[in-house]
């Protein structure tokens, strides 16, 4: 029986993912394709890209990858491809049997189903002549896990955590301040995608630090040293916002006494940052679309093309799905934009970073007052913890210089100094310390 008389009967390709060219036609010719199409490609950049436009069934991963971290890439296809298998090899080490041998047991789907996660080393079910720790290790989707293993897609991560430890902790990215487990996987995902060439849309509220990580993401990609270029969307009249993005030429338009290379053309070789690209008007989706395709720009008056080599960045705090819905953004442009999309946490969901980056304002606001920074007393403390910061980051910022303000240079920082803004919507959180809203100048 061959490998590919066993593999699932489920519509999709297979595809292959290694440097190593014998590798891949090994796998290849065990597989003999009769089960869907195959495709190889040669790293994990370029498994991404084909993963986000078509549909496939299975993924034969090679743990020796060259350009990314395998045990990053098998998170993110885990988190946006809950369909797809993911089979864990090593082409140093597996030798597959000819595809005449009997080999049925290899990804038999009863043996696959066997709840061996929760173990040291998986057993869904290996190539009979490779020894138990060379096995193929199906590496399953949160979906599969919910279905196959009880306690849903958390019994994998112990497992993770044993294999790969450096999964547990990441660096936190230039500018940025926490270590939330929300911020720890938003800090792996950005420094997976920040080296490669892949458009980026960053999504959070409003005040959650959306440039930040834009920055970020330029600031740890090879074009560092190169143009940084920001347009926001909203700020800018739409009759203006065609020519500051594409620029125009002498005449072009009445006022236009001398040309204007655009943002995009001054960003060459190096990111665009498109804040609030959901406000674009629906009359330049088309041609940022384009840009996006062609890398090409044709400025205002002209019919001359140019070509550009920029990378884009994209942020919005609007539900881009629902403006699709309504008409007001174009969908061939969301998929475009949305390549690797990174969702920026409130600061509500990022346990125990408050305080992290209150102490940081403060030194900061005492930094440039050139005085010792003010400690936090815990009634204080325990009070910002119970907010629920409806503004964010950028509101914890501001309440922290007012309260470094009132405090009038003392050494503590106490619940009198805390004026939170009484914002539509904003609540406190549950406390069992029952803090009394008059500590509070602002709520008197």
């Amino acid at each position: 029986m061959t490998t590919a008389s066993i593999l699932p009967s489920r519509t999709g390709g297979v595809l292959v993912a290694s440097p190593s060219t014998s590798f891949r036609e090994q796998v290849r010719k065990s597989l003999h394709g009769d089960r869907g199409p195959i495709h190889e490609v040669q790293g994990g950049a370029d498994a991404l890209v084909k993963l986000e436009s078509g549909h496939w069934q299975i993924l034969f991963l090679d743990r020796r990858l060259n350009d990314l971290d395998v045990e990053e890439l098998i998170e993110i296809i885990k988190l946006r491809y809950p369909g797809i298998e993911v089979v864990l090899l090593d082409s140093d080490s597996t030798q597959f049997p000819s595809p005449d041998a009997a080999h049925s047991s290899w990804l038999n789907p009863a043996r696959r189903a066997s709840p061996g996660l929760r173990g040291a080393s998986p057993t869904f079910g290996s190539v009979p002549s490779l020894p138990a720790q060379k096995m193929a290790q199906p590496i399953c989707s949160s979906e599969i896990l919910r279905r196959r293993i009880s306690g849903g897609v958390e019994a994998m991560r112990p497992h993770l955590s044993a294999e790969y430890p450096q999964l547990k902790t990441v660096a936190r990215l230039p500018g940025m301040i926490g270590n939330a487990e929300v911020m720890q996987k938003l800090y792996r995902l950005t420094r997976l995608v920040a080296p490669r060439m892949t458009t980026v849309m960053i999504a959070g509220a409003t005040g959650t630090g959306k440039e930040l990580v834009a920055r970020a993401i330029h600031q740890l990609s090879s074009r560092a040293a190169k143009p940084w270029a920001v347009v926001n969307c909203a700020a800018i009249p739409e009759a203006l916002l065609e020519s500051e993005l594409f620029g125009h030429v002498r005449g072009a338009f009445t006022g236009a006494v001398q040309g204007y290379a655009g943002r995009i053309h001054l960003a060459q070789g190096g990111t665009l940052f498109l804040d609030e690209v959901g406000e674009l008007p629906l009359s330049l989706q088309a041609k940022l679309l384009r840009f996006l395709d062609q890398k090409e720009v044709q400025r205002l008056g002209s019919p001359e093309t140019l070509t550009v080599d920029v990378r884009v960045v994209a942020a919005t705090n609007a539900n881009l799905t629902r403006c699709v819905d309504q008409g007001r953004f174009r969908d061939d442009l969301y998929y475009r934009l949305s390549t690797f999309p990174l969702e920026l946490p409130t600061l509500a969901e990022r346990t125990g970073d408050v305080l992290r980056l209150a102490e940081h304002f403060l030194q900061v606001v005492a930094g440039a007052a050139e005085c010792v920074p003010a400690v936090i007393d815990s009634q204080a403390a325990d009070m910002l913890e119970v907010h629920s910061w409806p503004g964010n980051v950028r509101e914890l910022q501001q309440v922290m210089e007012r309260a470094f303000i009132l405090a009038e240079g003392g050494r503590e920082i106490r619940c009198e100094h805390l004026c939170f803004s009484p914002v539509r919507g904003a609540r406190r959180k549950e406390s069992s310390a029952q803090l009394s809203p008059a500590c509070c100048p602002a709520n008197r």
